[in-house]
C-alpha cells in the first residue's frame, strides 16, 4: 500500500470509528429513552385505570349501601345485593364478582356455571393460586391484584387487574377488574414504533457515514491524482535540471579540456619535435634542445596539475580516503590559491564515520557555494565550519562579499541554478539550506540530523 493510500485509510479509519461510536451511543440513549417511555405511558394507563376501577367499587358499594347499613342479612336481602351487582356491568369484559371468605363464588354474571362452586384451590394456567389471594387482598382491607382470568370477549386466559374489597356484615369479597392484555398490546405497538424509529436513525447514521468516507475517499483520490500530477511535472523539472547540469558539467570539462590540456599538449609536442631536430645538429642546438626539454618538462608538470585539478573536482579521493574535514581543508587551500584570498578552514567534534553521501553533498555544497563566491560575491576573505553537536552535522561558508537578493535569485527562472542544486541536494539526503546574504556578506549554513538520516 502506497503512502498517499496510507493517508487516506487513516482518514476514513477514525471516520467510520467515530460513526460507530456515535451510532452506538445513540442506539443505547435511544432504547433507554424508548424503555423510560414505556415505563412513564404503562405506569399513567395502569394509574388511570386503578383510579377507574376504585370509582367502580365505590360505586358498587353505594349501590348496595342501603342493604348493608340496614342491618339486613336474610336471603331477600343477599339476593337483592347480588341482583343489583351483577346488573352493574360496563362492556363485554367488565363485570363484578362476589366469594365469600371461604372461597366459594356467590356471583358470576359472565360465567353463572360457577356460581355456588368451592373455589378456594382453584389456579390459572400458571399454577397460581388466585381465588385465595384475592381472598387475602380484602381480608387485608381491600386493593389490587393481578392474576389471570378467562376473558369473555375472546374465551381466553388473560392477565388482568383486579380490585377487591371486603364486605364485612355479610362476610363477602367484592370485586371487579380489567384485562390487561390491550394495554400489552398497546404497549408492544409502542416498542414496535420505537424499535423502527432507532433503526431508521441507525441507517441515516449509516448513510451519513458511508457518504462522508465515499466523499473523504474521492477528496484524497482527487487529491492524489492532483499531486500525482505536480510530482510528475516536478520530475520532469529536475530531470531537466539534471540534463542542463549535467551539459553544463560536460561543457566545463570540454573547455577545461580544450583550452588548457590540449594547447599545452600541442605546445609540448611541438616542443618535443623541435628538440628532436635540434639533437641531431651542433652543440649549440643540442644545447637549445636540452634548454627546451627542460621547459617542456615543466610544462608537463603543469599538464598533470591541471589534470589532478579537473580530477578533484570530479571526485576528490581525499574525501574516500581521509573523509570529509580533510577534503573540505584541501578544498579551501586550493581555492585560496587559485582565488588569491584567504580561506580559512575550522571542523569541531567528532567527524569520523559519517555517510558517504552525506559527505559527497556537503563537499559539493561546499564547492557550489565557493564557485558563486569566486563569480559573484568580490568577497576578500572565506571562512568555511564544519561542526558535529551531537546528532547535528553543519556545514556554514561565510564571506564578506557585496551580498545578493537570495529570494528573488531562487525564483529566477534563468538564474539561481547553483541554489537550487545545493536545495536539492540537502533535500535529497534529508538536510536543510538556509541562505542569510546582506551586503555586508552572505552566509550559507548546510545541516542535517544523522540520526534521522539513520
Amino acid at each position: 500500500m502506497q503512502l498517499r493510500q496510507k493517508v487516506i485509510v487513516l482518514a476514513i479509519a477514525p471516520l467510520i470509528v467515530a460513526m460507530l461510536a456515535i451510532a452506538l451511543f445513540v442506539r443505547q440513549q435511544a432504547v433507554t429513552l424508548a424503555q423510560q417511555q414505556r415505563a412513564t405511558i404503562q405506569r399513567a394507563y395502569l394509574d388511570s385505570k386503578e383510579a377507574e376501577l376504585r370509582h367502580y367499587v365505590a360505586l358498587a358499594t353505594r349501590s348496595i349501601a342501603h342493604l348493608t347499613k340496614s342491618g339486613r342479612s336474610d336471603p331477600a336481602a343477599l339476593e337483592e345485593a347480588k341482583r343489583i351487582l351483577a346488573s352493574l356491568s360496563y362492556g363485554d369484559d367488565g363485570y363484578f364478582f362476589l366469594y365469600d371468605m371461604q372461597g366459594k363464588n356467590l356471583m358470576h354474571p359472565r360465567q353463572p356455571e360457577l356460581v355456588g362452586t368451592d373455589m378456594w384451590e382453584w389456579r390459572d394456567d400458571l399454577g397460581e393460586p388466585t381465588i385465595q389471594r384475592l381472598i387475602e387482598r380484602a381480608k387485608a382491607g381491600g386493593g389490587f391484584q393481578r392474576y389471570r382470568w378467562v376473558k369473555p370477549s375472546s374465551s381466553q386466559q388473560a392477565p388482568k387487574l383486579g380490585y377487591v374489597v371486603p364486605v364485612p356484615h355479610w362476610g363477602w369479597m367484592m370485586g371487579t377488574g380489567i384485562y390487561l392484555d390491550d394495554v400489552e398490546a398497546a404497549l408492544a405497538q409502542i416498542d414496535a414504533q420505537q424499535s423502527s424509529n432507532i433503526e431508521a436513525t441507525l441507517l441515516w447514521i449509516a448513510g451519513l457515514a458511508i457518504l462522508a468516507a465515499l466523499t473523504v475517499a474521492m477528496g484524497g483520490l482527487a487529491l492524489n491524482i492532483s499531486e500525482h500530477r505536480v510530482a510528475d511535472a516536478k520530475l520532469k523539472a529536475l530531470a531537466q535540471r539534471v540534463v542542463d547540469s549535467q551539459e553544463e558539467e560536460r561543457a566545463r570539462l570540454s573547455r577545461d579540456l580544450h583550452d588548457g590540456i590540449s594547447q599545452a599538449l600541442v605546445s609540448v609536442k611541438l616542443q618535443l619535435e623541435a628538440g628532436i631536430i635540434r639533437l641531431g645538429g651542433d652543440e649549440a642546438q643540442r644545447r637549445q634542445a636540452k634548454a627546451g626539454l627542460e621547459r617542456t618538462v615543466e610544462q608537463v608538470k603543469s599538464v598533470l596539475g591541471e589534470v589532478r585539478r579537473i580530477s578533484h573536482d570530479l571526485r576528490p579521493t581525499l574525501l574516500d580516503d581521509l573523509g570529509l574535514a580533510p577534503a573540505l581543508d584541501h578544498l579551501a587551500s586550493e581555492f585560496g590559491e587559485h582565488a588569491g584570498m584567504p580561506v580559512r578552514f575550522r571542523s569541531e567534534g567528532p567527524l569520523d564515520g559519517l555517510p558517504d553521501m552525506v559527505g559527497t553533498v556537503l563537499f559539493r555544497v561546499a564547492q557550489e557555494a565557493l564557485t558563486n563566491v569566486e563569480r559573484h560575491a568580490g568577497a576578500t576573505r572565506i571562512d568555511i565550519a564544519l561542526v558535529r553537536a551531537g546528532r547535528g552535522l553543519t556545514l556554514m561558508i561565510e564571506d564578506d562579499g557585496t551580498g545578493f537578493d537570495a529570494d528573488g535569485v531562487a525564483v529566477h527562472p534563468q538564474r539561481g541554478i547553483g541554489l537550487r542544486n545545493m536545495m536539492e541536494r540537502m533535500e535529497a539526503i534529508g538536510g536543510r539550506l538556509a541562505i542569510a546574504s546582506s551586503p555586508l556578506g552572505t552566509r550559507v549554513v548546510a545541516s542535517i540530523d544523522l540520526e534521522e538520516r539513520a
